[in-house]
């Protein structure tokens, strides 16, 4: 039996709204392919996707949160921190002859060096995120990046970690909110974003025979531990179909993905390209 997954990509607040809006969109048209999205198999997060994945797998339905995207009040609060300083940071950790973990472990070194927001502060945000802090009955992954190894971690419903802490992990940009936390028998792990080393981790989907992806960036934008998202997507071993962000929604996003008020932009943004879309997706669910 064919086994499909959704996969969603990092990409700030703008990601989120992005995703959430392109689901609606989808639901506006075709209202069926919303619903096998919704309810594929397995659903991967990635940093941004993370907290998408956590609100679809509470159940609540897509209206109520593509709502919460366009809503003027919000929980989210503003780093400070601009896009130029986090290119800064991976810029400075790419240094020439060491591995992608190498690289990793250094970024998680300056991201547990740097000041930020106090961690319950950020706990709070991400609690305040997610409909329920409960892990689904379904399968959901949520990936992270262990700072003392820099390897790729999948977290899930049996990994023994709370799904708050899970989100907040895959959500802990380096250099701009704390490295989580968190206890296991053998010790204290700390981890930073998810989408690190890559925003679309599809190595956590290879289980699946035809998977969805959502990705809030452009096609072509560089990647600096491998190809390209796009180049990873097609490497993926099952049937894809990849949504990229549109020159109007990366309009949308504006400068600054994690600046609280391009959230409405880009929810809105990417509901017109979900609407757009809507026939492709159903068109690769049905095959």
């Amino acid at each position: 039996m064919s086994r499909s997954g959704l996969v969603l990509a990092g990409g700030g607040l703008a990601g989120i709204a992005w995703e959430t809006g392109i689901l609606r969109g989808i639901a506006d048209e075709i209202p069926a392919a919303a619903d096998a999205l919704l309810d594929a198999d397995v659903l991967v997060g990635t940093s941004a996707g993370s907290t998408v994945a956590a609100q679809i797998g509470s159940g609540l339905d897509i209206e109520e949160l593509y709502d919460r995207q366009t809503a003027e009040a919000t929980f989210e609060i503003d780093s400070g921190v601009d896009i130029e300083r986090i290119t800064e940071l991976f810029t400075g950790a790419m240094t020439p002859g060491t591995t992608a973990a190498q690289r990793l472990q250094r970024i998680g070194a300056i991201a547990l060096a740097t000041d930020t927001v106090a961690g319950p502060v950020r706990r709070s945000v991400i609690e305040q995120r997610l409909p329920s802090h409960d892990w689904p009955n379904r399968t959901l992954r949520i990936t992270g990046i262990d700072v003392a190894t820099g390897e790729l971690v999948v977290f899930d419903n049996t990994s023994g970690v709370q799904l708050v802490d899970a989100v907040a992990a895959s959500c802990a940009v380096p250099g701009v909110w704390p490295p989580v936390r968190i206890p296991f028998p053998a010790g204290e792990r700390i981890f930073i974003d998810g989408g690190t080393g890559s925003s679309v981790n599809m190595v956590a989907a290879n289980d699946c025979d035809a998977v969805v992806v959502l990705v809030p960036s452009g096609r072509d934008a560089p990647s600096p531990f491998s190809a390209g998202v796009a180049a990873e997507i097609a490497d993926f071993s099952g049937a894809t179909l990849a949504l990229f962000a549109d020159d109007d929604a990366l309009a949308a996003f504006g400068p600054n993905p994690l600046d609280p008020r391009c959230r409405i932009p880009s929810a809105r943004a990417g509901r017109e390209q979900g609407r757009r879309h809507a026939g492709t997706v159903a068109e690769f669910l049905a095959r």
